[in-house]
Formats: C-alpha cells, sequence, structure tokens
C-alpha cells in the first residue's frame, strides 16, 4: 500500500507541469469550476497538487523506498479521471444551491404576495373560493370565479383578489336594487342588465390579465437581477442583452398588468356610484302623514306647554 503511494504521489506530481500548460491555455480543459480562470489553474498546480502529491510521498516513506509502477500509472491519470468527476459534483452542487435559493425567492415573494394582499383587502370583501362557488351562483358569479382561478394559476393571487372584489360589489348593488324594486319591475331588470355588462366587462378583463401573466410565469425576475449584479462582470454581451432583455419583459407586462387593474378600478367606481345613487332612491311609501320637521316643531311645542295639562288640586 505504501509502495503504492509512492508511485501514486510520483505520477501525480509529474502531470502537474503538462496540465498547468494545458490551464493556461484554455482553463475550461484543466479546471473544473464552472467558471474557470487561468489565476485558478496556477494555484491548482502549482500550489495544491503539488502539496498533495508531496504529502503523499512523505507519509509513504515509513515502509521504505519501493514506488509500484501500479502506483505511478494511476497518479497518470488521477486528473483526468478526477476532473468530470468533479465538474460534475460541482454542477450538482450549483444546482441543488439554485434550486434552493429559487425555492427562497419563492417563498420571499409569496409571503410579500400574502402581505400585500392583506393590505390590498378592503372592509367587508368576500372571498371567493373556486372550487366551491356560492350556492344559487349565476353565470356572472361562476366566470368571476373561473377568472380568479386563472389569476391562481399563474401564480399572481395578487391580482385575483380583483375578482373578489368584484363580487362584493356586484352582490352589494343587487342587494340594493332588490331593496329598492321589486324583482319583475321593469326598472329592476334593466338596472341589473348594466350592472352584468359592467361586470361581465370587468371579467374580461381579468381574463387578459391572466393570459398577459401566463406569458412570464417561466421569467424568474430574482434570479435574472441576481446574475447581472453578481456574475456582471463575467457575462458576455450576448449573454447580459439576454437578460436584460427578460427584465424589460416583466417591466411591460407589469405596465400593462397595472393598465388593466386601472380598467378594473374604473368598473368597481360605477357599481359604488350605482349603490349610491340607487340608496339615494326613495321608492317606499312614506308611513308618517308629516314631514320630520313639522313632527319636530310640534313635538317641542308641546313639551314647552307640559305644564299646563298639570293637576291644580
Amino acid at each position: 500500500m505504501l509502495g503504492f503511494l509512492q508511485g501514486f504521489s510520483y505520477g501525480l506530481f509529474m502531470t502537474c507541469l503538462p496540465w498547468l500548460l494545458v490551464g493556461l491555455i484554455n482553463p475550461a480543459l484543466a479546471h473544473p469550476a464552472l467558471a474557470p480562470s487561468r489565476l485558478l489553474v496556477i494555484l491548482r498546480y502549482c500550489l495544491v497538487v503539488p502539496s498533495l502529491s508531496v504529502l503523499l510521498w512523505l507519509t509513504s516513506l515509513w515502509g521504505g523506498f519501493s514506488p509500484s509502477l501500479f502506483g505511478w500509472l494511476a497518479g497518470i491519470v488521477a486528473i483526468p479521471v478526477a476532473l468530470p468527476l468533479e465538474r460534475t459534483l460541482r454542477g450538482w452542487l450549483e444546482r441543488r444551491r439554485q434550486r434552493r435559493q429559487q425555492a427562497q425567492s419563492a417563498a420571499e415573494l409569496n409571503k410579500r404576495r400574502a402581505r400585500e394582499e392583506q393590505k390590498a383587502y378592503e372592509p367587508g370583501v368576500s372571498v371567493l373560493d373556486p372550487a366551491r362557488p356560492p350556492v344559487g351562483a349565476d353565470d356572472l358569479v361562476l366566470a368571476m370565479c373561473k377568472a380568479k382561478q386563472n389569476l391562481l394559476d399563474v401564480q399572481r393571487p395578487d391580482l385575483a383578489i380583483q375578482a373578489d372584489r368584484l363580487y362584493s360589489r356586484y352582490r352589494h348593488v343587487v342587494d340594493v336594487l332588490g331593496s329598492r324594486f321589486h324583482t319583475g319591475e321593469l326598472t329592476f331588470e334593466r338596472s341589473r342588465s348594466l350592472v352584468t355588462q359592467v361586470c361581465l366587462g370587468a371579467v374580461d378583463t381579468l381574463g387578459t390579465m391572466a393570459s398577459q401573466a401566463r406569458g412570464v410565469i417561466s421569467v424568474d425576475g430574482n434570479y435574472v437581477r441576481r446574475r447581472l449584479s453578481q456574475e456582471n462582470k463575467r457575462l458576455n454581451e450576448e449573454e447580459r442583452a439576454a437578460l436584460v432583455r427578460r427584465l424589460d419583459l416583466l417591466v411591460e407586462t407589469e405596465q400593462r398588468l397595472n393598465s388593466l387593474s386601472a380598467r378594473i378600478e374604473s368598473a368597481l367606481t360605477v357599481l359604488d356610484d350605482t349603490s349610491v345613487a340607487m340608496a339615494q332612491i326613495e321608492t317606499a311609501r312614506p308611513q308618517a302623514s308629516v314631514t320630520t320637521e313639522k313632527a319636530l316643531d310640534d313635538l317641542r311645542r308641546f313639551v314647552e306647554g307640559a305644564d299646563r295639562y298639570a293637576r291644580k288640586d
């Protein structure tokens, strides 16, 4: 065994110079790093590998001087055998690190979107469950559920909130109309038809938002920004331009989504205006025979003269 180590150390030391020359010409051939450089090659074959071979040689001297031919041959082929194995191991570790970073980025993104969702929800907003629509849901509410599910499928829960807000406004407007008009009245049917058309337009906008978001679902903005910030000096012009283009796609998509969100806000504002206008309409017959102001005046005068009804005895 010690003779094998002696021969191995001799063979390993002899191959340092040839591999150093190869690495100076093309560092990728002599170093397993993902981004090798000539400095890494020099450190590897002028310091690390020679030190390892000298350490093995000194360790093997305890058994005397008897290097074996098999050990010498093993030392010669050690580097060409170890390079692809080490390169494979480094690649696997790098992919594992990237998966962990992507998982961490996704978790941070989900947390941030969850916080944005909590801030975005208004008091009194009803949350739609696409898997279990409300009992007695009409076609419009079912379309809202489908639109929300589409947004959730493209990992945009921050946009899916718009479906909940739209459903809450729609239900409130219908309740207000039902309290002001009878179901069979022409005014009720006409008003509800207009409200339904506004909501259908908003649902179409939600569908467009889902389509826009689906186009960039595979683009990881955090990964691209990290590549540009950490490896900017090592990127060539073509790769840098490709990464910058990915960011531009994300920015352009977000701008279009913001524009579509503005349309949703306009529809919600129209529904709010409708609710307020309908709530101000007095359709019920007044129960009092006099106005409130006249009743207050009469009651005030009665209180002022109440002492006249006191008993004199």
